[in-house]
């Protein structure tokens, strides 16, 4: 009897001891899978916030750029060569609108080879049909066509007001979307998902129809047809990329020459028309205000229902008025001396959301209220902070908080904001405790698998109803640690041509720790250098690893920063600094080369060459290397005809991976 009960304590004992193992095991399993989560999500949010930074502070670049134009129309030999940029063609320029459609019809031949769709108006769904079908097999819309929908499509939005007033029903839900940016797949996906636009299934598209994407144009199109199929059921918001300088950047001016060598100016010019006439903002039930960027302390809804929206073609030219009272102040007020950051930037006009400074003792100027009203709610952004700050990240807008919401609510008895303009990883972000609500619908945006899109559905209840996906070009999914990986290693490389774009600045701060010409530097150092410089706001201390070697005392070798790069291709005629820097400029004088090459040749003489470089270099205040200069320009010269291929100079100095192309090679 006692050894049968010794042996069932002994059996009890080893289960217990299994049982323990078994728990321990599970713990440390549990353990090491949440370590592995948490560095996957770590690494998901700094390879995120390297995009956001990087897409912001080429934001910035923007704006000194069109600051530039101006400063070229005022110093050019030959401002024709840049002023077509800025003077808005008239309506009759372009179009007679009366006769639009048999003038088209007249002077551009739709030819028997063409295979694509066949428009004829008044449209109907069978037309937009043939669209989505058309595009779905990446067909082009023929020229023809395209100008006659941007001219239908302009007399409709002439007659609507700045603010659109809708109401809900349980029958009549309204689907409100975010930025598309050109990803037609993702306007294809909410379609296939939620419905065609109709009179049933009604859709609010909260601007940024364009840029980035390749398929912006097609965007357009299937958005303006439904549009004038629907114009009760379907309605556009403004975004600050429907913007023809912003598209000169972005790609969307681009897409359009490319797809339209022959009419590609007339319709750039038509769309500039049309982005001017889009409605600023949509109000649902009196309660919901839809707008595309966001709010600012002076935000007067009355006003810009009441002002002439199609005056302001860009937000990036503001009014000459405007200008010149930026002019007038700056010859009022002292001005304090500038950052490491702006030294050297002409500052002609800055597109913050902030009041003149006090005592200006300046007439009021309506121009300058209309810009700043239209410029708040196309570029703001919220924040968790109460006040009302310059949108300095941007270069534009201001940064709202809960309290500026708050007021406007008061004011205007609203209940909800419903905004987008900005990255979500998961497609939407509520804030201000519920009250703004950020929806964005290109997902991918900065990478595959980066983000998922969303949209909102609202009923006459105004309780959002959120509805996200993602597109994937994969017939796999992707696990986590892949995406992680694609995503992470995309954000590094444009963070890694980032720094050497600035290797001088960053090599010349480097020094100034490096007292005794080491090499080396402190973690701590580094970090600070690098912010400094790039002024990007990134967490450096964290992506050292990923961006620099360290000595085993723990010290960082700054140089090693730079060992996987280089530029391009070696072109003996330049000195080191000027490569460097014409790769740091590389975007800004494309866009410049592409506005002075009006024939879109891809040509430019010698002498615009030359002159544009200087002109540039000097209103950055950067050093001109006039005879480094003066060498390269004649030998790329192939054939010394006095003209150069701009677009073959210019992929010269783009920075090259070094293990990248050993990979590939």
């Amino acid at each position: 009897m006692s050894s049968s009960i010794g042996a069932m304590g002994c059996s009890s004992s080893v289960a217990d001891r299994r049982s323990e193992r078994v728990i321990r095991a599970a713990i440390l399993i549990q353990n090491w899978y949440r370590f592995t989560m948490a560095r996957l999500e770590m690494r998901r949010r700094y390879s995120l916030s390297i995009f956001q930074s990087i897409e912001y502070a080429d934001e910035q670049d923007q704006l000194q750029l069109s600051n530039f134009f101006t400063f070229m129309l005022d110093h050019c030999t030959h401002p024709d060569s840049v002023s077509h940029i800025f003077t808005s063609p008239s309506v009759s320029q372009v179009v007679d609108e009366g006769l639009y459609l048999t003038e088209f019809e007249k002077k551009i031949d739709v030819p028997d080879s063409y295979y694509g769709p066949r428009l004829s108006f008044p449209l109907t769904v069978e037309d937009a049909n043939a669209l989505l079908h058309a595009f779905r097999n990446e067909q082009l819309l023929h020229a023809r066509y395209v100008l006659q929908l941007l001219c239908e499509t302009r007399r409709v939005l002439k007659e609507m007001p700045n603010i659109t007033h809708l109401s809900t029903s349980y029958s009549k839900e309204i689907t409100v979307c975010g930025d598309l940016h050109g990803n037609l797949d993702d306007l294809l996906l909410i379609f296939y998902k939620n419905g065609l636009p109709s009179e049933q299934n009604r859709y609010v598209f909260n601007g940024d129809f364009v840029d980035r994407g390749k398929n912006s144009m097609e965007i357009l199109i299937i958005l303006f047809a439904f549009l004038l199929i629907y114009p009760n059921d379907l309605h556009l918001n403004r975004g600050n990329h429907e913007d023809y300088i912003m598209n000169l950047r972005y790609g969307f001016t681009k897409e359009v020459s490319k797809k339209y060598k022959d009419h590609g100016q007339q319709i750039l010019c038509l769309l500039r028309d049309v982005f001017s006439w889009l409605p600023l903002a949509t109000i649902i039930d009196s309660k919901v205000l839809i707008l595309h960027g966001g709010i600012s302390d002076t935000t007067d809804l009355d006003f810009l229902n009441a002002l002439e929206r199609n005056k302001l073609k860009s937000l990036m030219r503001p009014p000459k008025s405007v200008r010149d009272r930026q002019d007038q102040l700056k010859e009022r007020i002292p001005t304090t001396r500038p950052s490491k950051h702006t030294a050297g930037k002409t500052q002609h006009i800055s597109l913050s959301g902030s009041a003149e400074p006090s005592g200006s003792n300046l007439p009021p100027d309506p121009a300058l209220k209309e810009w700043k009203q239209i410029l708040d709610i196309l570029w703001s952004d919220p924040r968790s902070q109460n006040g009302c700050t310059p949108n300095k990240c941007r270069g534009g807008g201001c940064y709202f908080g809960p309290d500026v919401t708050a007021k406007l609510f008061e004011r205007y008895n609203l209940k909800m904001l419903i905004r987008s303009h900005e990255f979500k990883p998961e497609g939407y972000e509520i804030s201000h405790n519920g009250k703004v609500i950020t929806i964005f619908s290109a997902s991918n945006y900065y990478e595959e698998g980066s983000n998922r899109g969303a949209y909102i559905k609202l009923n006459p209840e105004l309780i959002p109803r959120f509805v996200q996906y993602q597109v994937s070009k994969y017939t796999r999914r992707q696990n986590l640690r892949e995406r992680v990986g694609t995503i992470e290693s995309s954000a590094l490389k444009c963070l890694r041509e980032k720094i050497y774009a600035h290797r001088a600045e960053l090599t010349s701060a480097f020094a100034q720790y490096d007292l005794n010409g080491t090499g080396r530097i402190s973690v701590n150092d580094w970090a600070a250098v690098m912010e400094s410089v790039l002024q990007l706001e990134l967490p450096w201390r964290m992506l050292r690893s990923q961006l620099a070697q360290t000595t085993p005392d723990g010290e960082v070798d700054f140089m090693s920063c730079f060992y996987d790069l280089k530029i391009g291709q070696p072109i003996k005629e330049v000195q080191p600094a000027l490569v460097e820097t014409l790769c740091r400029y590389r975007k800004d004088l494309e866009i410049i080369f592409n506005v002075i090459d009006k024939d879109h040749s891809g040509l430019i003489s010698l002498e615009e060459f030359g002159q544009t470089w200087k002109l540039f270099a000097s209103h950055l205040g950067i050093d001109v290397y006039d005879e480094s200069l003066d060498k390269l320009v004649l030998s790329i010269d192939y054939n010394k005809d006095g003209h150069i291929d701009f677009n073959e100079f210019l992929e010269a100095f783009h920075v090259v991976h070094r293990l990248e192309k050993k990979a590939n090679s």
